[in-house]
């Protein structure tokens, strides 16, 4: 079987069959630069990500398109109200962006186009579009005529009448039907402005993707992405515009993640209800992130609450548990035992690639790679060296690198109290001998309290800080 993937247009899985054989054309709606990155933004890029990397490891060579919007409506109105430069601030926020990114280990996009850089290209594709009859200049604006594409709405489910109940025209907008949107905006005082055919202004929001698409990765692409808030009307007029210029089919696959969803009290007192990525990393590791997302599968919501994030970060320390390496004193497992794990090691990987060959399934595919920790855990408790775990240990290594999970642990300077939990430990050890369990258990949730968790195997207890 080869790989499926679910595709909003056809709202089914698919065949995955490229338009050139071996390469992908990956297209994801980024950013409007206007204020810091949430956590939401982070989830749209942790799934884009792991899809990308997964394609790589299948094989695929992946063209890689983030587009930044750093010039809008919202980015103007903040600029005015802070009382800086539109341009300026934008660059800001996508500095602090891509540092973010870098720190959830996101790959850097093949490119990062931005809307101020491709105005020529927009304004010729504006101007091709009026040519083709598909849109009108109206007072130094220039409007799409929705009725025009006949096809509009196939994406979002939605049929051009029922829209029309909706829609109205704005005061100083002068368009021939209210369901047209702007391909370009006339200049309003003290606003960013380019010159045109039309006179001064500044392009639609929707025009932005459809031309740095073009530019960037040709007429027709295999897959576009974003965020499923973004399917009507971003994505649905980008698909009228783009055909309507080109003559041909947009993106073979629309792929939209699910949206995070924020759960319990106010968590964030500058942004209400929104946690920022800088928020987040400063109190978690990044991976925390990465597998809230991986776990809830990326069409799914995710919910995004204090005893989710507890939840997850147990579930990251079970997954680096099995990176360890052999217990003090192990003897090495039987020869049975040994090829056992390594039969686990082969079973983890294929049922991995069944699971994220249907759709990306990221849970299904984490559930296996747990049966391998457990089968590498249970294996060190058996008294396994590292030799024994070697090949497991890779495995899971380069699976968990697959999804971009770096399972690093926390480097600990020499504490000035490890002859002391070093003590404990061996009395702990005689009170046990003594079958004295309750002053055992004592020593053990005192020490946990503390930070030291302790791990009991055959050949012994060792300790550790817990990250």
């Amino acid at each position: 079987m080869g790989m499926k993937i679910y595709n909003t247009l056809t709202r089914k899985k698919e065949d995955f069959e490229t338009l050139e054989p071996g390469k992908v054309r990956m297209y994801v709606c980024g950013p409007t630069v206007y204020n810091k990155a949430h956590v939401g933004h982070a989830m749209s890029a942790l799934v884009f990500d792991i899809i990308r990397r997964y394609l790589m490891y299948r094989g695929y060579d992946v063209t890689f398109v983030m587009n930044f919007t750093d010039v809008d409506d919202k980015i103007i109105l903040r600029a005015n109200q802070l009382g800086v430069d539109p341009f300026e601030l934008a660059e800001g926020y996508i500095e602090e962006y891509r540092r973010q990114l870098e720190q959830l280990n996101v790959l850097p996009a093949t490119f990062n186009p931005r809307a101020t850089q491709t105005i020529p290209q927009i304004i010729a594709m504006v101007q091709g579009l009026i040519e083709k009859g598909y849109a009108y200049p109206a007072n130094g604006d220039v409007y799409f005529r929705v009725r025009r594409d006949e096809d509009y709405g196939r994406l979002s489910g939605r049929r051009v009448d029922e829209m029309q109940s909706g829609a109205r025209i704005e005061i100083g907008e002068h368009k021939e039907d209210p369901l047209d949107f702007a391909l370009w905006k006339a200049a309003k005082p003290g606003e960013p402005a380019w010159d045109s055919p039309w006179g001064p202004g500044r392009p639609g929001w929707h025009i932005e993707c459809s031309a740095m698409n073009l530019t960037h990765l040709g007429e027709q692409i295999d897959i576009h992405g974003g965020g499923n808030d973004l399917i009507f009307p971003h994505h649905e007029n980008e698909i009228a515009q783009t055909e309507s210029f080109t003559g041909k089919p947009f993106a073979r696959y629309w792929v939209h993640n699910g949206m995070l969803q924020l759960g319990g009290e106010k968590m964030s007192k500058s942004l209400g209800n929104l946690v920022t990525i800088e928020e987040f990393l400063r109190e978690h590791d990044a991976d925390v992130l990465r597998l809230m997302v991986l776990n809830s599968g990326y069409r799914n919501p995710l919910t995004f609450n204090d005893e989710v994030i507890e939840q997850t970060e147990r579930t990251l320390e079970r997954l680096k548990s099995a990176l360890r390496p052999a217990l003090p004193g192990a003897k090495g497992l039987d020869e049975e035992s040994a090829r056992k794990l390594t039969a686990q090691a082969e079973e983890t990987r294929e049922g991995f690639i069944r699971a994220m060959d249907d759709d990306f399934n990221s849970a299904v595919a984490l559930s296996h790679l747990f049966e391998l920790v457990r089968a590498i855990n249970q294996a060190r408790t058996a008294g396994a060296i590292d030799a024994d775990l070697q090949v497991a240990q890779g495995v899971l290594r380069e699976l968990a690198g697959v999804l971009g999970l770096r399972l690093q642990e926390k480097t600990e300077e020499s504490h000035a109290a490890d002859p002391f939990i070093d003590l404990l430990v061996e009395v702990r050890t005689e009170l046990r001998k003594q079958k004295l369990w309750a002053l055992s258990d004592l020593v053990r949730d005192r020490l946990a309290a503390l930070g030291v968790i302790l791990e009991d195997s055959k050949e012994g207890t060792t300790w550790r800080y817990q990250k």
